[in-house]
C-alpha cells in the first residue's frame, strides 16, 4: 500500500471511529477500532526498525512506535489515532514534496522524442528512433524536437535548445551545423544527417541517465543516524523525569507525543531530492543523494585533461593560403566540401566556417569520401580536393610542407592552395573553475592524464594546478585514488572519455563531462555534466553544499521546536490530543524549510542575510 493510500485508509478508520463514539455513543468500540489500527501500524514500524537494525544503522522509528504504544496504554486513543494521521500524512507529504521537487527531472522524461522522419527517395517515412541508423538523411518538421543526433545538410532556421544548455535564446543553425537530440525546431524545415544512433544520441542519454537518479532516492542515513540516537534518550529522558516528578504515566506519554521523529525521517531527504532538481536546472544530474553529502564535503579533486581542461575535440587553429588565394576564398571552398563529411577534421572545418560571417556554403556535386583519407567534390565547375597530404599529392605535387597528424591540405584544380592547422584548446573557464573549487573548500586539485609531462605540466599551469600526474594508464589513475589517505577525502574524479570510466568509478564521487556521449564514462558516474562547461562541476559542488547547509538546518529546527515542546509538555499543559496535531506543524516547518534546497544559491543567501539583518 503506497503512502497515499494509507494515509486516506487511515483517515476513512479514524472517521468511523469518530462516527462510533459520537453518533452511537459506543466509546469503548471506538477505542477497540483505534487500538487495533494503532497496534497493526505500530508492529510494522517496529518490522522496519528491525530491518534498519540488521543493516547496521540505527532508525528513529523508535519514537513513535513507543509514542502509539504510550498513547494507547494510558488509553488516550484520539492522539494515538492523531499520531497514526500524522505518521502517515507526513509520508503523503513525503512523496508530494519530492514529487514537486523532481518535477524538473520528470519533464526531460516526458518531452522525448520517439519518432524520425526519415526521408526514402520522395517519401518520409515515421521510424522509430531505435531504429534509425547512422547516415541516413532525416527531416525535422517545424515545432518538432530532433529525434537523434546530427548535421544539419539542408535549410536554415533557429533552434530551441534550453531543455539540454538551460538557455533560453534561439539558436541559429545552418548546413554543417550539429543538432542535439531533444532540442526543438523553429518555423522551417530542416534536413539533417543522422550521426548518432538514438542510443548513443544525446537526449536518450539524458533521459537514461535521469531515469537512474530518479529509481535511486536519495536515501538520507548518516545524518540523520547523527541525530537520532541523542534525540531519542533526550526524549526519553524528559519523558522519564516528567512521570517520576508527576507520578502520572500521562505525563511520559504527553511528552513522547510532542516527541516527533518526523523531521529526521522527512526533512534530510526531502532537501536532497531538491537539490537534486535544482542541479538538474543547471544541466547537471547527480544520481543520488548520497553523491551531494560527498561532494558538499569534498577535500579533494582530481581532473582528467583532454575533453575535460581541455576541449577534447579539435579546433582550427590557423587558416595558411598560398599567395593568390584568400583566406575567405579558402574557408568557402573548403567548408563547402567538408559539409559532406562527418569526419572529425571535417567537423571542426565546419564548425569553423559556420563562426566566419564571410563564410557562402557553396553547391557540391561528384562528391566522393575516402575513409580516413580526404574528400573530392566539384565547386563552382573547380575541383577541390582536402585531405592528408599523400592523398592530395598525385594532383597537387608542388606541396613542400611535411605530412602533419593535425594538418588538412586543401588542393583546387591540381594546384596547393593552402592547408588548415588543428589543435585541442584549454576550456576558457578552466581557470576560474579551479579558483571557485579552491573557494569552496576543495584544497588538493591534481591533474591526472596519459599525456606526456612536458604538455601536461604546460597545461595544469596555465588553469593553476599544481600537481600533475602525467603518462597515467587507467590502472594507474585507479592507483592513485584509492590511495589518497582519507584525510584528504571525500574525492572527486572529473572526466570524459572511455578510458577515465574505471577512475570515476573508484572516485568517491565520478563527475562525467556527458555533453558529447561519452556513455561508457556516465554510466559510471555519481553525476553528469550536459552542458559542454566545465564551471559546472565548480557548481556542482556550490549546490550540494547549500543542499546540506538547508538539510542540516530543517533537521536541527524541527528538533529544537521539538525539545521546547517536550519541556513544555511535561509540565502537563499540553494534553496528549493537542500535542499530537502540535506534531503536523513541527513536520511541516521542517519539510518547507527543506525545500528552500530548490531556490537558486543567489536567493537562498539573500533570504538568508534578509534573515540575519531582522534579527539584527
Amino acid at each position: 500500500m503506497n503512502h497515499q493510500k494509507k494515509f486516506l485508509s487511515v483517515l476513512l478508520i479514524g472517521a468511523i471511529a469518530l462516527i462510533v463514539e459520537f453518533v452511537f455513543h459506543q466509546p469503548l468500540f471506538a477505542q477497540i477500532i483505534v487500538t487495533v489500527v494503532g497496534a497493526i501500524l505500530a508492529l510494522s514500524l517496529f518490522i522496519e526498525m528491525i530491518k534498519t537494525l540488521r543493516s547496521g544503522k540505527y532508525g528513529v522509528d523508535l519514537l513513535a512506535i513507543m509514542s502509539i504504544t504510550a498513547t494507547l496504554a494510558v488509553g488516550e486513543y484520539w492522539a494515538s489515532l492523531m499520531i497514526l494521521v500524522m505518521l502517515t500524512g507526513g509520508d503523503s507529504l513525503e512523496d508530494y514534496a519530492a514529487n514537486k521537487a523532481g518535477s524538473d527531472l520528470k519533464s526531460l522524461l516526458d518531452n522525448s522524442p520517439q519518432l524520425a522522419h526519415i526521408k526514402a527517395g520522395d517519401q518520409l517515412i515515421d521510424t522509430k528512433i531505435d531504429q534509425v541508423k547512422i547516415d541516413q538523411i532525416a527531416v525535422i518538421k517545424p515545432g518538432e524536437a530532433v529525434p537523434v543526433d546530427g548535421i544539419v545538410i539542408e535549410g536554415t532556421g533557429n533552434f530551441d535548445e534550453s531543455t539540454m544548455t538551460g538557455e533560453a535564446t534561439l539558436v541559429p543553425k545552418k548546413p554543417g551545423s550539429e543538432l542535439l537530440s531533444g532540442t526543438v525546431n523553429g518555423d522551417t524545415a530542416i534536413t539533417m544527417r543522422v550521426t548518432k544512433t538514438a542510443a548513443d544520441s544525446q537526449y536518450q542519454t539524458i533521459v537514461k541517465l535521469v531515469q537512474q537518479s530518479k529509481d535511486k532516492p536519495a536515501h538520507f542515513v548518516r545524518m540523520a543516524d547523527r541525530y537520532a540516537v541523542p534525540f531519542t534518550i533526550i526524549s526519553l529522558v524528559i519523558a522519564g523525569i516528567a512521570w517520576i516528578v508527576s507520578k502520572d504515566p500521562h505525563r511520559f506519554a504527553e511528552v513522547l507525543v510532542v516527541a516527533s521523529p518526523c523531521p529526521l525521517i522527512l526533512a534530510a531527504p526531502v532537501a536532497l531530492v531538491s537539490g537534486m532538481s535544482r542541479s538538474s536546472r543547471n544541466s547537471i544530474i547527480i544520481k543520488s543523494g548520497t553523491s551531494i553529502e560527498k561532494m558538499a564535503s569534498a577535500k579533494t579533486a582530481y581532473f582528467d585533461k583532454t575533453g575535460t581542461i581541455t576541449a577534447g575535440r579539435l579546433n582550427v587553429v590557423a587558416v595558411e593560403p598560398v599567395a593568390g588565394i584568400s583566406q575567405e576564398q579558402l574557408i568557402n571552398l573548403v567548408g563547402s566540401v567538408e559539409i559532406q563529411s562527418a569526419h572529425i577534421f571535417a567537423r571542426a572545418i565546419v564548425r569553423y566556417a559556420n563562426q566566419q560571417p564571410t563564410f557562402q556554403n557553396k553547391v557540391v556535386t561528384d562528391f566522393s569520401e575516402t575513409t580516413g583519407s580526404g574528400v573530392v567534390g566539384q565547386v563552382e565547375g573547380h575541383q577541390v580536393i582536402a585531405g592528408k597530404r599523400d592523398f592530395i599529392a598525385v594532383n597537387a605535387p608542388k606541396i613542400e610542407l611535411t605530412e602533419g597528424q593535425s594538418i588538412v591540405y586543401v588542393a583546387v584544380d591540381g594546384q596547393y592552395v593552402g592547408h588548415l592547422t588543428f589543435a585541442d584548446q584549454l576550456r576558457p573557464e578552466a581557470p576560474q573553475t579551479i579558483k571557485d573549487l579552491h573557494a569552496s573548500g576543495v584544497q588538493n586539485i591534481a591533474m591526472l592524464t596519459g599525456d606526456k609531462q612536458a604538455p601536461a605540466a604546460r597545461i595544469a599551469a596555465q588553469v593553476g594546478i599544481e600537481t600533475v600526474h602525467a603518462e597515467c594508464l587507467p590502472q594507474t589513475k585507479i592507483d592513485l585514488i584509492v590511495k589518497t589517505p582519507a584525510k584528504e577525502r571525500p574525492l572527486i574524479m572529473v572526466g570524459d572519455g572511455v578510458n577515465d570510466a574505471p577512475a570515476l568509478a573508484a572516485a568517491d564521487v565520478g563527475i562525467a563531462m556527458g555533453a558529447y556521449g561519452a556513455s561508457a564514462a556516465s554510466e559510471s558516474a555519481d553525476a553528469v555534466i550536459l552542458k559542454d562547461d566545465i564551471s559546472k562541476v565548480a557548481t556542482a559542488v556550490k549546490i550540494s553544499q547549500d543542499t546540506m547547509a538547508v538539510a542540516k538546518h530543517s533537521v536541527l529546527i524541527g528538533i529544537f521546536i521539538c525539545i521546547g515542546l517536550m519541556l513544555i509538555a511535561s509540565t502537563g499543559v499540553i494534553p496528549a490530543l493537542f500535542g499530537a496535531m502540535l506534531q503536523e506543524v513541527v513536520d511541516t516547518t521542517s519539510i518547507l524549510w527543506a525545500l528552500r534546497a530548490r531556490q537558486s544559491h543567489e536567493k537562498l543567501h539573500k533570504a538568508d542575510s534578509n534573515k540575519n539583518e531582522a534579527v539584527a
